[in-house]
């Protein structure tokens, strides 16, 4: 598939780079209208909704490729999401993703979200790739020949890099639904970011401006777990800590 040159723009300032455009290499296009479903009051795409969105066309990628379900399963390390200009409601957004770094049984995958008028989300996760009987299992068949050539020779780390939050982080209860659940029966990776925006509007943060978030997974969250939030205010803005029964599960840091 052919290129097209990058609308995107330069990173903000303080934001970590993420990887560019591949120049060859295997470029998957999507697009999804931004719903009622996927935006805040005021309009703007939600996290949650870029979650799935990048969740959406990384699957499509890999089924058309036959490197996804029922014989291989992915499971999201780490996610950073830079909105550099917010999404609005029923805007058409072009969904261009990629293979930006490889290792033994995981990959990188970047994607960049154009909003029809001007809009522009870029995302990088890294995933592990899991056996059926859900253990990192090292890439096989001809894995490299097709997502090999964008990543360039990249060589990624799944080491977590966020740090614990102090004792003096404030805590609230979060309740979990089944409706959260995946089909492993572990909490959605959307579901985590939708505590993320209920976080942001309780700082009163103002996330029409450009924002990076990450959130990385450490383990998972099942339905019968009983789930505190840990939030501590950070320079504009906040950490964020998904614990049960003391145990970090997952973490997560945004910032403007």
């Amino acid at each position: 598939m052919a290129v097209e040159e990058n609308s995107s723009l330069e990173p903000a300032p303080g934001f970590q780079p993420l990887v560019p455009w591949p120049d060859r290499g295997r470029v998957f296009v999507g697009s999804r209208r931004v719903r009622l479903s996927d935006a805040e009051p005021g309009g703007r795409l939600r996290l949650d909704a870029v979650a799935r969105y990048l969740q959406d066309v990384a699957n499509d990628d890999v089924l058309e490729m036959k490197w996804g379900s029922p014989d291989h399963f992915w499971l999201v390390r780490r996610t950073v999401i830079q909105q550099l200009r917010p999404i609005p409601i029923e805007e058409l957004v072009g969904l261009t993703t990629w293979s930006s770094g490889t290792a033994s049984s995981s990959a990188s995958r970047r994607t960049t979200l154009s909003g029809e008028r001007g809009g522009v989300i870029e995302a990088e996760s890294i995933w592990v790739h899991l056996s059926r009987e859900l253990r990192p299992e090292r890439f096989g068949g001809n894995f490299f020949e097709v997502y090999g050539p964008s990543a360039k020779g990249r060589r990624i780390s799944t080491r977590l890099e966020l740090t614990d939050l102090p004792a003096s982080a404030g805590r609230v209860p979060w309740p979990l639904r089944r409706s959260d659940m995946d089909v492993l029966g572990h909490l959605n990776n959307a579901s985590y970011w939708e505590a993320v925006e209920e976080a942001a509007v309780r700082k009163s943060l103002d996330l029409t401006a450009p924002f990076e978030a990450v959130l990385e997974f450490r383990q998972p969250i099942d339905l019968e777990d009983e789930v505190e939030l840990l939030c501590s205010p950070e320079t504009d803005g906040f950490r964020l800590a998904f614990t049960v029964s003391g145990s970090v599960r997952a973490l997560a840091v945004l910032h403007r």
